[in-house]
């Protein structure tokens, strides 16, 4: 196994070079503690999120675990081994190494995206309302207001604040003239926290529109520590339909915006060279709807990434830093705004307009290779015959594989919950299971079958050769005519290995956590090191008159 000291990996992550820096850790261990440039992957899900974030086999890959978790790397790197990648390090001595070097670690999630929204707000200097300021505007029946939250509506739904519209902060340039009344309306943007806030907000005094605009200052939880009234289960968002009388208005925006921002377009036969080519790694990306992405029907080497989110969390869709990224530019609206964010994040950004000769991209484009997984001893059920063949199998070990807080609210009667890295070091949870006989019936049920799969392919590698997969949906348990458990200290917190607690409790009304949130995002900017902060590119911020 190849490994790499912590000073090397500083040197190379400086250096500008392509790297794919990899937490095979849970996903609550990884928000714990983590590099600042770390994409996590967690072991759970390897063969296939790796394989989605790091599409290039030569790319060079940086893994780490913590020190003591010498089954974890040494599964990590025979893994990725088998899956042909073929320039694999570990961190030696783990991320305690690179502590101990004096190198920093960070808690929370998508760190590069947050770090960037807080110095995005000093450099832009973004006018923002509190919530004190902005309840006083709502309640004022002389004011002109929208107020349009930029997150997905998945977000939007479990809080927001009253009378918002759901417009997630890729489409805001495109929707909010459509929405807003005039141009005298203030316009006020709002996430749940602070940096889609404050991008969404920007975003359009960036693109030009002339109504006055302003980010919510710490979101629905600044909201919310205000003790005023959240809105839940809202449904209210940007009208589906474009208007195509305002589109001609707001490319000449979009024009502006990319010779501003000095953005670069790539033919369709550069990008197939490029992509051809190997050399490097290129991400195609289409930023709009799920629903127009559906219709698209592209190749599957394009990726559905929606704009804000691609802002908000990068990391989460691009695993390789340095990396191209290709923007399908379908509007001349939509691509620009969000390609010069990520220009200043410190990506290499090319917009791919989709004009008349670009029209055959569906028959051009390669296909994206896949994880083909070849699975022994192991037979996937239908969702609508799980009942039955419960029933039908008395002596069944059923584990259940979906989130460990999902399964502490609720599960089958004697599940036990199931999570890969558990089987590393024979957890005390899984007594069941390694006590079991290797002829014993195994049910593998849980929200995502890849994860039921890398788990199946394991279980028969450890001898046992009657394997059963299913994908069930949360209804599954509402309508389930089998026993059910709510026995949430089958768990401790130590056991959850994939929950970052003080993320989620923030909107669990519990203020301290939605304090502590708020914090940690200000602090951001104190804690992160000048290397850290050197790939961000501000020179393009207008100076200003004061």
């Amino acid at each position: 196994m190849k490994k790499i000291s912590a000073s090397s990996l500083k040197k190379l992550l400086r250096s500008g070079q392509e790297i794919a820096l990899l937490d095979v850790r849970e996903h609550g261990q990884y928000g714990a503690c983590h590099l600042f440039f770390a994409v996590s992957i967690p072991y759970s899900l390897l063969e296939y999120r790796v394989r989605e974030l790091v599409p290039n086999l030569h790319t060079p890959i940086v893994f780490y675990t913590n020190a003591q978790q010498h089954q974890l790397m040494q599964q990590v790197s025979e893994r990725l081994k088998s899956l042909a990648y073929d320039n694999v390090a570990v961190l030696e001595g783990g991320i305690e190494a690179w502590q101990e070097a004096g190198y920093n670690t960070f808690a929370g999630v998508n760190l590069p995206s947050k770090t960037f929204g807080e110095l995005a707000e000093l450099k832009y200097r973004t006018p923002h309302l509190s919530a004190q300021q902005l309840h006083a505007l709502m309640n004022d029946p002389s004011a002109k207001l929208l107020i349009l939250d930029g997150r997905p509506l998945a977000e939007y739904q479990k809080m927001n604040i009253p009378g918002g519209i759901c417009c997630p902060n890729g489409e805001l340039a495109l929707r909010a003239t459509q929405i807003v009344a005039d141009e005298s309306t203030t316009i006020v943007i709002n996430c749940a926290g602070r940096t889609r806030s404050i991008i969404g907000a920007q975003s359009l005094i960036n693109f030009g529109i002339k109504n006055p605009v302003y980010a919510l200052e710490n979101g629905t939880q600044g909201w919310y520590l205000e003790d005023f009234k959240l809105e839940h289960g809202a449904t209210r968002q940007y009208p589906e339909a474009i208007d195509s009388s305002l589109q001609s208005a707001l490319q000449v925006k979009g024009q502006a915006l990319q010779q501003r921002f000095e953005l670069p377009t790539i033919t369709l036969e550069d990008l197939i060279n490029l992509l051809a080519s190997e050399q490097g790694t290129t991400y195609v990306c289409d930023i709009r709807t799920q629903e127009e992405f559906k219709r698209a029907a592209w190749p599957s080497i394009v990726r559905h990434t929606p704009g804000g989110q691609l802002i908000q969390a990068t990391d989460e869709f691009i695993g390789v830093r340095n990396a191209n990224l290709v923007l399908i530019d379908t509007d001349g609206i939509r691509a620009p705004v969000v390609a010069s964010w990520l220009k200043q994040l410190g990506w290499s950004v090319y917009l791919l307009p989709l004009s008349e000769g670009t029209k055959d991209l569906s028959k051009r484009l390669p296909e994206r290779p896949s994880v083909e997984l070849v699975l022994r001893h192991s037979t996937e059920i239908a969702a609508e015959a799980l009942e039955d063949f419960i029933q039908q199998h008395a002596d069944l070990l059923i584990a259940d594989t979906r989130n460990s807080m999902d399964f502490k609210k609720q599960h089958l009667n004697n599940a036990i919950w199931l999570n890969r890295s558990h089987l590393l070091h024979q957890h005390e949870l899984l007594q069941p299971l390694f006590n079991a006989p290797k002829s014993q019936a195994i049910l593998l049920m849980g929200d995502n079958q890849a994860k039921n799969r890398l788990l199946a392919s394991d279980l028969a590698l450890l001898g046992f050769k009657h394997l059963y997969l299913v994908q069930i949906e949360p209804k599954f348990f509402a309508n389930s005519r089998h026993a059910l458990s709510q026995d949430d200290a089958l768990l401790s917190e130590a056991d959850c290995i994939d929950y970052l607690f003080f993320l989620h409790d923030r909107h669990q009304y519990n203020k301290a956590a939605a304090r502590q949130y708020l914090k940690w995002e200000t602090d951001l900017i104190s804690k992160t090191d000048e290397d850290e902060k050197a790939v961000f590119n501000f020179s393009y911020v207008k100076p200003h008159s004061n």
